[in-house]
């Protein structure tokens, strides 16, 4: 039947929605795993839990302010679309507690929570690592998966290969004395330390001291320098720098293994290692001019010669630093190109060493041998900045759902509960009206359940039970837009137009009380989602979005459908529709002053 004027050709909105629907689950069913299961919070199907422990330069117990700035940054990293709802918390003085829900990889998520601590420093000398030892095969977990060594990254122009400096920096760190390091800091772990390295190293650490050049220990004099290979990691770092260079039995595989934190130190001239063509490299730096906390901003993309890159954006200041660090290097040109080289420095390794070409104003950008996993993940860290405390991997667990699927159950059975109820309320008053409710409802949920699966897939949502509860909620929230739509529909018909014609008026008015409603809602969610964290934003999230999609069920699906069945005598029926009986107040009117005979209303 064609429509009159005024009226909606309910035709348009349902092909409308129907694509929608379409397309929503064809990208269930025909992307991804295409697996129709949306992804499950930690308190209903469990995860993995890793356990972080504070490390201080004087070994004393960290403050509070700097454990909650190191959770907030954690938790930024690991949840960088602000839905998938991690737990990390601070347990006791020391530790923090990271889950993640899901079959989390551990390797990944122990890059995400490296301190990230990025230095860019000039380099005095470099030698190829000669122990022969495979740097990656004994060290810690690099600190942007393969985004170590073996990246050849440029901040700005091409990157050249130095030739190995002939002599370390005279000012190198760390003078020649008695004891292993010139730190006059007192920490006991420290100090049990340097005791163990004397222990080791007896009389060879005196002769240690005196090498000033790597080329010095060779042949039969490497042989005296045997026991600086029983070294730990641990005792590796409390080693004056100038010593770890020069001592060729001092590996890049050793180098590595220094705990979190053992360079970070900004005015202290340090060693890390690198990779040039291929080969390990031991690399001697100045003091950082510039650090990670001179970085605004990290992002990540492909570039087309250089594959994936990280760019970085200096704040105002940094980058002063930064075009400092670059025309310090560069001098007026005529400086040899070993001799002009800049290395970055995340953690304990030398991402890159690129030759600077000219004095550089403008941004750094980070590239190698990169997948899209690894810029991903540094970018992440250098965005939300470094740690400000270092910590070391306790333990990581596969832990079990914390409410579990019986929770999970509870959460449906109330939200099956709170749907039956308006089911049957509606069917109770507005009768045939009901029945577009129920259809309504049927719709909105396929709709929602098609988003939890597509968000979990393609932007990590996790569904949690503050996330049920927000659906719950929602339901209400879905109902009330019918209410207003239903009683202003009754009013029409009150005031005796016909079901047919009263409609568009109805909804013409229905219309902006709804959209005033869920404008509201939206707002409030906005702010909740901004303001809250963890299970309060997935709570936030589903309220906002369960809103959006009952803005699109109401216009595509139930005023349509309204209209639709407004021009089908069947539904007009008195009995049947709930709107044919009401009485109009001027009948009303009349049988007050004795004039029988109630008017209906007309139906075309």
């Amino acid at each position: 039947m064609a429509a009159q004027p005024g009226q909606i050709k309910p035709s348009r909105y349902f092909v409308a929605l129907a694509l929608i629907i379409v397309a929503l689950y064809g990208l269930v069913f025909f992307t991804g795993d295409k697996k129709p299961h949306p992804k499950l919070g930690l308190d209903l199907q469990g995860g993995t839990s890793m356990t972080l422990s504070a490390r201080t330069p004087g070994g004393g117990a960290p403050s509070r302010e700097q454990m909650e700035q190191a959770r907030q940054i954690i938790s930024e990293r690991v949840d960088l679309s602000g839905v998938s709802e991690p737990s990390v918390t601070i347990d006791g003085t020391r530790n923090i507690v990271v889950q993640v829900a899901g079959s989390t990889d551990p390797d990944e998520l122990r890059k995400l929570v490296q301190p990230a601590q990025l230095r860019f420093r000039k380099v005095l000398a470099s030698t190829a690592d000669s122990s022969g030892e495979d740097p990656e095969a004994t060290a810690s977990a690099s600190p942007s998966g393969s985004a170590s060594a073996s990246a050849s990254a440029s901040p700005s122009a091409s990157a050249s290969s130095a030739a190995p400096s002939q002599s370390a920096s005279a000012s190198a760190s760390g003078a020649p004395s008695g004891s292993p390091s010139a730190s006059s800091t007192v920490d006991p772990e420290i100090q049990k330390l340097r005791e163990s390295v004397v222990n080791k190293l007896g009389d060879v650490l005196s002769i240690a001291q005196q090498v000033q050049d790597p080329s010095q220990v060779t042949g039969e004099t490497a042989a005296i320098f045997e026991p600086f290979k029983t070294l730990t990691g641990d005792e590796v770092a409390v080693l004056p720098a100038q010593m770890q260079y020069n001592i060729p039995q001092i590996s890049c595989a050793k180098l590595n293994q220094r705990p979190p934190g053992s360079i970070v130190q900004p005015d202290q001239e340090v060693v890390a290692c690198g990779e040039e063509n291929g080969a390990p490299t031991k690399f001697m730096l100045d003091k950082a001019s510039v650090v990670g906390e001179d970085v605004g901003d990290a992002s990540f993309g492909t570039d087309p010669t250089n594959g994936w890159v990280v760019s970085l954006e200096f704040k105002g200041e940094g980058q002063n630093k930064w075009t400092k660090l670059t025309s310090d290097v560069y001098g007026d040109g005529t400086t040899p190109e070993e001799q002009r080289r800049v290395a970055i420095v995340l953690d304990n390794r030398v991402v890159s060493a690129p030759t600077i070409q000219g004095v550089i104003a403008g941004d750094a950008q980070i590239y190698g041998s990169f997948t899209k996993n690894d810029v991903d993940t540094l970018s992440r860290q250098l965005k939300y900045g470094s740690l400000p405390l270092s910590f070391k991997i306790e333990s990581v667990d596969t832990v079990s759902a914390t409410l579990g699927l019986a929770a999970l159950e509870a959460g449906l059975l109330a939200g099956a509960l709170g749907i039956g109820l308006v089911v049957l309320y509606c069917l109770f008053y507005y009768r045939a009206l009901g029945l577009v409710v129920v259809a309504s409802l049927l719709v909105s949920a396929a709709a929602v359940f098609a988003s939890l699966v597509l968000l979990g897939r393609n932007f990590g949502y996790t569904l949690s039970l503050a996330g049920v509860a927000g659906f719950i909620v929602a339901i209400g929230i879905t109902a009330d837009s019918f209410v207003v739509f239903f009683e202003r529909l009754k009013d029409e018909v009150k005031d005796g137009r016909t079901v047919r014609s009263a409609v568009p008026r109805a909804w013409s008015r229905a219309r902006r009380t709804i959209l005033s409603a869920d404008t509201v809602l939206m707002l409030a969610a906005a702010v909740l989602y901004l303001l809250a964290v963890g299970g309060v934003k997935g709570f936030a999230f589903t309220l906002g979005m369960s809103t959006i999609i009952d803005v699109m069920v109401v216009f595509l699906f139930t005023h349509p459908l309204v209209a639709l069945l407004s021009r089908a005598n069947a539904f007009t029926s008195p009995r049947f529709s709930g709107l044919g009986n009401v009485r109009s107040d001027r009948s009303a009117a009349a049988s007050a002053t004795g004039r029988s005979g109630a008017l209906r209303t007309k139906e075309s």
